[in-house]
This record gives structure tokens, sequence and C-alpha cells, in this order.
């Protein structure tokens, strides 16, 4: 009986010391070692053998990125607004050993220097300042804590304002504002469409004109060729100006035209031509006018020509 019990007692004390002995650290942990209270080493993961009742290993500390978020913070501007800023940090302990023995709570020591720091650099500019330069406010604070955190072996790898909540009177003063400035955009907009569609369309009145006068032009082209290729009489040129005269008239206060000198002979020739006598042509083809009268002529008055010669209109 005597046997089993020391046997048993052995045994536990076999248990004991492997227990003390035999140490498995997990992946992305480290723990401190201390012999007789002061340190020895730090264990790296795995297995790792040690000293039973002379090396006392410590807590394990995580080495992977953490996240501490903090609560809600009033910070005053440099215009005097009381904004509230949320701040999330993402940091990653690099030295275990200063982590454990250089600070008491690096959570609580890195919280109390970003609110300090905050507070240093959100009081040094106003509120649109603060509401559009995060990037700047990052950055400052990052530079601070990583600087000061770097002795506790703690590496802070990023700075971000959650949130920034400035008083609600102020709130509804940018609401209005953005308001105004989208309103005002917007008639802006507006106001560019309009005139683009004027732009346009007088580009397209534009465009038409010039083609409407390419094409007058071109059949203006067309019949002065035509004429000239051939040839005409100057009496029918004159018999053509006589028929157009009524046209010319229609228009109010048309009571006088400029008939070209070089007309005057061929409006004699016509002339002769309705009195029944035309030079060089028999009298058997002259024509007949009815009645012996000439053309009508509007106002029952001759057109002015030069060098005072009028044709020989008889009278009705």
């Amino acid at each position: 009986m005597a046997e089993l019990i020391i046997g048993l007692v052995v045994a536990l004390l076999a248990i004991v010391l492997v227990i003390r002995t035999v140490r498995i650290v997990p992946q992305a942990r480290a723990s401190n070692v201390e012999r007789l209270g002061r340190y020895l080493r730090t264990l790296e993961p795995g297995l790792n053998i040690l000293i039973p009742f002379v090396d006392r290993p410590r807590q394990l500390i995580d080495l992977r990125e953490q996240v501490i978020s903090f609560e809600p913070r009033s910070v005053i501007t440099e215009d005097n607004l009381v904004v509230d800023i949320d701040t999330v940090l993402y940091v990653q302990v690099t030295d275990p050993r200063a982590a454990a023995y250089e600070i008491a709570n690096f959570e609580q020591a890195i919280e109390q220097l970003t609110v300090t720091t905050l507070r240093n650099v959100i009081g040094s500019l106003d509120l649109e300042k603060v509401l559009t330069s995060r990037e700047h406010i990052n950055s400052q604070l990052r530079g601070v804590l990583d600087e000061a955190s770097g002795k506790w072996g703690i590496r802070v790898n990023r700075v971000e304002l959650k949130a920034i909540d400035p008083p609600p009177s102020i709130k509804e003063s940018m609401e209005k504002q953005m308001r105004a400035d989208r309103e005002k955009r917007a008639a802006i907009l507006t106001a560019e469409g309009v005139r683009q569609s004027r732009i346009l369309t007088a580009e397209g009145e534009r465009q038409a004109a010039i083609l409407r006068a390419e094409g007058q032009a071109k059949a203006i082209d067309t019949v002065f060729e035509a004429i000239h290729r051939n040839d005409p009489d100057p009496k029918l040129l004159a018999y053509q100006y006589l028929q157009m005269l009524p046209e010319l008239a229609k228009g109010p206060g048309n009571t006088f035209w400029v008939i070209p000198s070089e007309v005057t002979a061929a409006l004699q020739s016509v002339t002769q031509a309705f009195n029944g006598h035309i030079p060089g042509l028999p009298v058997s083809q002259v024509p007949e006018v009815p009645n012996g009268l000439a053309p009508e002529v509007p106002n029952g008055l001759a057109p002015e020509v030069p060098n005072g010669h009028v044709p020989e209109i008889p009278p009705k």
C-alpha cells in the first residue's frame, strides 16, 4: 500500500515537472520568461524547454495587428466650435519585452496620447479644414503616436478618424449651404444647356443660309453660262426686262426704276417691232400686236433711261 502511494506521488511529480518544463507557444504569440524574478528571454512560437520552479513564463502577448477603437471625444476647433471625433488605431507589438516592462498598459497609454494629440492638432484648425483635411490629421496623429510608442515596443500602422460630428446648428447651416450650392449648380447647368442649344441652332441656321446662298450662286452661274453660251439677242433681253416690270412694281413705293443704258437700243428695236417694222425682217414675218398697242407699263409711266431716251409707247 505504501509503495502504491509512493508511486502515485512520483508520477504526479513527474507530470508536474513535465508541465513546468515544457512550454508550447502558439503562432503569432510571444511570452517573456523570468528567472528568479529577472527577465531572461522571450519564448518563440513552438516547443520551449524551461527549468521548472526556476523559470517562470509570463502571460502570452499577441503579436498580430490589433484594432483599438476609442469612444468619441469632444474637441474644440480654432473657431471655438465643439466637435465629437471618433478615432480608430491599428497597432502591432514589435518588441514583447518592451511592451511588458516599459509600459503597464499600452492600450490605455495609446488612448490617452491619442486624445491629447488630437486636441492639439484640431485646436489649430477651423471646422472647414477639420472636415476636409482628414488625411493631414491622420498623418500628424500617426507620426506623433508612432514616435511616442516606439520605446514601448508598439508600432502604430494606421490612424483613422471614423467620425467627425459638428454641433446640430452647424449641421443645419451646412445642409442649407449644400442645398444652395446644388441649386446654383443646377441653374448653371440649365443656363449652359440653353446657351449651347442656341449656339447649335444659330450654327445650323448659318450653315443653312450658306448652303442656300451657295445654291443660289450656283443657279445664277448656271443661268449666266447658259445665256452666254446661247448668245441671246439684245431685243429678247429687253423684252424679258419689260415682262419683269410688273413684278418690280408690286412692292410698296416702287415708283422709280433705273434701266441700264445697254437696254436702250434693244428697247427701241422692240418698239419698232411692235409698231410693225423690224430692220432686216420681211414684212410678212412682222408680229402683229393686238389693237396696235405696246405692252403695258405699270402706273402708265415709262421707265427712266439714261441719256434721255425713252421708248415710244402709244397712248391707250
